[in-house]
């Protein structure tokens, strides 16, 4: 009788490979920096690109934990409040005289207390969606900002603060460091841990995710946890950098962070998607809004350049159906 093999791997192939959509992002990064260059010539000098990265890596920590959102087919628009509130609880808790120390920990709990309510409301409530219930926290957050410090601004730092937001550690800038180690956290949790293989799970079948065993409860609290804890690190780095705050800080970062997960290659129904595609995504944006920055260009151009991105993100994976008609894939 002759013997069956199971493969439990597929056939290394370099066209799947480079088919990937990393590559094109890796690609449409390149042809930015080739453009900016052209456009101006103060955009590659070195010292300048190191700073640049100061400019658009606060809102880089809450991408982290968004991946992990919409991979489980879910979203979380309440972000960006969540950074006012924690910033606003913690510039009021220093003016009131409490050690600026200690008003950090408690703007990483602030933080971590709204994402963890986050998490408790949807998986309490099903029959309300991911969207619906942030979209309720997302108002709430930002009123409780406003009734804490009106239309206020609230800052006089220690010294020391500034260094989260303006610091070196030798000639690199400090927030480039941390962010560094929280994408190399983020992305082992996920490609390597069996919580990252459960996310995935469970974003491409929920239902049967909840047969086999997953307490998909849990781990969906604790993902929008981490989202709340990710967003208090970027209240510290934007406070720091500011040097003060508002309740109407950080307004719009979260339709930034989503756009830079789904331009990451990070599919919105769920199950898809790696986080070297949202870092990628991270700096391509972050570069190309520096770059057009220097030349004077209209925000709204940037918008709709950024939107034709997005548009091509989607329209990949449609692109790569056809081309497997063509193309042994």
């Amino acid at each position: 009788m002759e013997k069956r093999v199971i493969i439990g791997k597929k056939e290394f192939s370099w066209k799947t490979f480079f088919l990937q959509w990393e590559w094109m992002l890796v690609l449409i990064f390149i042809l930015v920096n080739v453009i900016n260059a052209n456009l101006s010539p103060y955009y590659l000098n070195a010292d300048s690109l190191r700073d640049a990265t100061m400019t658009f890596l606060d809102k880089a920590f809450i991408v982290l934990p968004m991946v992990f959102i919409i991979i489980l087919g879910d979203i979380d628009i309440s972000v960006a409040s969540i950074v006012a509130l924690s910033s606003v609880v913690m510039a009021d808790l220093y003016t009131m005289g409490v050690p600026m120390e200690l008003a950090v920990v408690i703007c990483l709990a602030v933080g971590t207390l709204c994402g963890y309510v986050n998490g408790l409301l949807i998986t309490r409530f099903k029959e309300l969606s991911a969207v619906i219930v942030t979209l309720a926290t997302m108002i709430i957050y930002r009123g409780i900002a406003y009734i804490l410090l009106e239309d206020q601004a609230a800052g006089k730092f220690p010294e020391w603060f500034k260094f989260l937001g303006w610091g070196y550690v030798g000639s690199v800038p400090f927030i480039l460091i941390v962010f560094a180690v929280f994408a190399v956290i983020f992305a082992l949790l996920l490609h390597k841990t069996t919580f990252g293989r459960r996310v995935y799970a469970m974003g491409s079948n929920l239902t049967a995710s909840q047969f086999s065993g997953i307490q998909v409860d849990k781990i969906k609290i604790l993902v929008f946890t981490l989202a709340g804890l990710m967003s208090a690190v970027t209240a510290l780095f934007l406070t720091s950098r500011m040097g003060s705050t508002r309740p109407n800080i950080a307004t719009g970062y979260e339709l930034d962070v989503i756009a830079m997960v789904v331009l990451g290659g990070i599919s919105t129904s769920g199950g898809k998607g790696r986080m070297i595609g949202a870092i990628l995504a991270i700096f391509l944006i972050g570069f190309l809004r520096y770059g057009l920055g220097l030349v004077n260009v209209p925000a709204q151009m940037l918008l709709v350049i950024i939107g034709l991105l997005l548009i091509l993100a989607v329209m990949v994976p449609n692109l790569k159906g056809y081309l497997r008609k063509w193309v042994k894939i």
